[in-house]
């Protein structure tokens, strides 16, 4: 498989389908998101600034589903809304709470997610 057909395949994933791509891959070759980072820092670098760096200002969040709450098909129109996912998409997205709605999405998307989320009736966090 070439690169252009993996980059093709990639995108026409849907959300839910990406991050379990991305969860399977991490275990299959034994990486995490934070593996990079430490690669690039080299011998001799003090990785404690660069740590502080990112702590500083985070710009990307993600709103994470923790409960449904009573009103399932409010939260999964919601979750189709928010997302733009298929009717199954969204519902599994849902089933499978506690996980992800969003991932890396700025502050104010997080935030208006969250809120059109709890006005359905889920509880929701933002990291």
């Amino acid at each position: 498989m070439t690169q252009e057909e993996i980059i093709k395949a990639v995108r026409e994933m849907t959300v839910l389908e990406l991050s379990e791509l991305v969860e399977a891959l991490k275990e299959e070759l034994g990486v995490s998101a934070t593996a990079p980072v430490a690669v690039a820092a080299g011998p001799g670098a003090q990785a404690a600034p660069a740590a502080e760096a990112v702590e500083e200002e985070q710009t990307e969040f993600d709103v994470i589903l923790q409960e449904i709450g009573p009103k399932k098909i409010q939260v999964i129109k919601a979750v189709r809304e928010l997302t733009g996912l298929g009717l199954r998409e969204s519902k599994s997205v849902v089933d499978e709470a506690p996980g992800p709605v969003l991932e890396t999405v700025p502050q104010g998307e997080a935030e208006s997610a969250k809120a059109t989320l709890e006005e359905a009736g889920a509880t929701v966090e933002i990291q």
